[in-house]
């Protein structure tokens, strides 16, 4: 069903152009990713989508009974409601019904004996049954409970930053409606939190629009992307990973075009320089054509952010941790805890929001003092520290003179000298926009200024406090790029799992009363370690028993079942592995018909579970045979 209809929008924000001639069309069951560098207007487009900016040219068109409900990245609420209640605030007539019961019985709690209260009461309670609302308020505390949020009539002012985000998010999935907007969901939000957001929006009606840098999330909800890039905006119809694939074949393209236009420009060049006389009808004809192919060139390539920082020399002492314990109040964050820091460390920090991940980073940067036990640094260590917040930055200040703050000069890992000034040209801050006031960027391009100066003091050993948080990909990906060639340790909090499995080797899991536990690999693994372990009651993290002598001697056999699955799994496999290939093919012809792309979206992860069971029972029985054989080899 067709939702709403974007045609031609246009939009500047002073004389910067975000987007122009913006035509695209949002039907029920569309996940759209919409994704870009900072600055580039996608907060923009998604305000113009929802009717809170008008835009400069063109118009947005909905349906009739279309309801738009945006999460904004800083949320609105009345004063003195409490989460609970700014969840139920919607309009509908389930939670108009679910907020008339609550008052109800909260007034007769008070007068039991009023009459007219009684029947109001169970007027409420008729309501209630004829919508079928009962459910509602345990929903909402539920959705609550699952994005952190424990104390449900706690007042939303006393909340906060990222609790009142939450908050927000958990009303803009509950209340009704066919078109839900979603700027950076995954902020502010723990690795558990955003597998439930996932699974709440994959199972969604209606459409979606989100901005978000969270490359796992986008691959596994969006089924259409939207690229603003210089401008302009480009349509996928594909999740991210298709994304990247057909945005290289875009360039590809699009560079084929330009090489060919640049060698018609040559030979027209030539033909002019040869002194011509443009008298003719003819000449004047293959002028015109040389202007023309002038005028179509393309716009100016977007800049590059390039990270190139030089580290200072660590010696072999680094960062030392023995028996560390903190607390506040009541609550022990982190009870009796020792590592010590190797060479080129790369530590990934991950639990609960509110768990003491940043504390134990404050801990090792000296920032905080441990209540029990010892933080050593090393002589040489010098700490680079990227704060979650923008407390550090002075909105009054100019981005060149917070820059030169840091260093006037920096050298680069190549060795070269670079002004502060040149720096931020690398960093997408051209000349004009460096003597900007700090608190006239965009809360993306806050970070990386932040980033920038945090660099270029040449650190050896990197603090990151949710580095992903309001970063786009592009700089994402530079950044990962550049920890992949960083001489010095990293400690990184993050929620980020796509993050976590490019740059770190090793975990820190808080998980819960002080408890960090340690695991080596990436956060994917100790992932599904954690799972196994629930799912086992905690026993996959326990040795197991070795087997009792009658057990270790009961011979070893397949069953009828398990020999006929042995003899045809291989094939099962080939057959549903051509399966997925069929589904990619069709896929790929599908273009822009969203319902049927959806459809073998959907047939293309029944089948991939398929494949993993499949693969799962192909291990099973193989180590089998191979204990069968080794039993018999043995003569037992």
């Amino acid at each position: 069903m067709h939702l709403m209809s974007i045609e031609h929008i246009s939009k500047t924000h002073g004389e910067k152009l975000l987007f122009e001639d913006v035509t695209f069309g949002v039907e029920e069951g569309d996940r759209i990713g919409i994704i870009g560098v900072n600055g580039t207007g996608k907060s923009t487009l998604l305000k113009v989508i929802a009717g809170l900016e008008p835009p400069d040219s063109g118009t947005v068109i909905v349906g009739s009974r279309v309801r738009i409900r945006m999460l904004a990245q800083d949320p609105a609420f009345a004063p003195g409601e409490t989460a609970l209640e700014h969840v139920l605030g919607g309009d509908s007539p389930q939670l108009r019904a679910v907020r008339e019961y609550a008052a109800a019985l909260a007034e007769l709690e008070r007068r039991p004996e009023d009459a007219a209260l009684q029947q109001r009461l169970i007027a409420a309670n008729q309501r209630m049954d004829e919508l079928d609302a009962w459910q509602m308020e345990s929903e909402a505390k539920a959705a609550l409970g699952k994005l952190g949020i424990a104390d449900v009539e706690a007042p939303v002012d006393t909340l906060s930053g990222g609790q009142r985000k939450r908050v927000a998010m958990a009303a803009a999935l509950l209340q009704p409606s066919e078109v839900l907007i979603l700027d950076e969901p995954t902020n502010h939000i723990d690795n558990e939190s955003v597998a439930w957001l996932e699974g709440m929006l994959q199972k969604r009606r209606g459409a979606l629009l989100m901005i978000t840098h969270d490359r796992y999330f986008l691959d596994r909800v969006s089924n259409r992307v939207i690229e603003l890039d210089r401008g302009r905006a480009y349509f996928y119809e594909a999740n991210y990973s298709r994304f990247l694939e057909l945005k290289l074949e875009r360039e590809e393209r699009e560079a084929a075009s330009e090489a060919k236009r640049q060698n018609l420009l040559r030979n027209e060049l030539a033909w002019i320089r040869r002194g011509a006389q443009a008298r003719s009808t003819k000449q004047k004809a293959r002028i015109d054509r040389y202007e023309a192919l002038k005028a179509q060139a393309p716009k100016e390539a977007a800049g590059k952010l390039e990270v190139s920082v030089a580290s200072t020399r660590l010696g072999k002492k680094i960062v030392e941790l023995d028996s560390v314990s903190k607390r506040y109040g009541d609550r022990t964050l982190i009870r009796d805890f020792s590592y010590i820091a190797v060479p080129e460390d790369r530590v990934g920090i991950v639990g609960r929001n509110g768990s003491g991940k940043s504390t134990l980073l404050k801990l090792i940067a000296g920032r905080l003092q441990p209540d029990e036990g010892t933080v050593t640094l090393g002589p040489t260590v010098k700490i680079g520290w990227f704060s979650q917040e923008h407390e550090e930055m002075d909105g009054n200040q100019r981005v060149i003179e917070y820059i030169r703050e840091g260093a006037e000069q920096v050298r680069t890992a190549e060795g070269e000298s670079v002004s502060a000034s040149q720096m931020l040209e690398r960093f997408l801050f051209p000349p004009a926009m460096q003597w900007t006031p700090i608190a006239k960027l965009s809360g993306g391009e806050k970070r990386r200024l932040q980033l920038l100066r945090v660099l270029m003091e040449a650190p050896n050993v990197l603090l990151l406090d949710e580095p992903t948080n309001d970063l786009d990909i592009a700089t994402l990906t530079v950044l990962e790029d550049y920890l992949d060639d960083f001489p010095g340790v990293v400690f990184v909090v993050s929620h980020d799992r796509y993050f976590l499995d490019r740059t770190v080797d090793r975990i820190f899991a808080f998980e819960g009363d002080g408890v960090i536990r340690k695991h080596t690999g990436r956060y994917s693994d100790y992932e599904e370690q954690a799972k196994q372990a629930a799912a086992g009651g905690g026993e996959a993290s326990k040795p197991k028993p070795a087997p009792a002598a009658t057990e270790r001697e009961r011979p070893l056999k397949m069953s009828f079942k398990d020999q006929k699955d042995y003899e045809n799994i291989e094939n099962w496999i080939s057959e549903t592995e051509e399966q997925l290939r069929a589904v990619a093919a069709q896929m790929d012809a599908a273009g822009s018909d969203s319902a049927r792309l959806q459809e073998l979206m959907e047939e293309q992860s029944k089948l991939e579970e398929k494949l993993n069971g499949l693969l799962e029972r192909w291990t099973e029985l193989s180590e089998l045979a191979e204990r069968i054989a080794e039993r018999k080899k043995n003569g037992n």
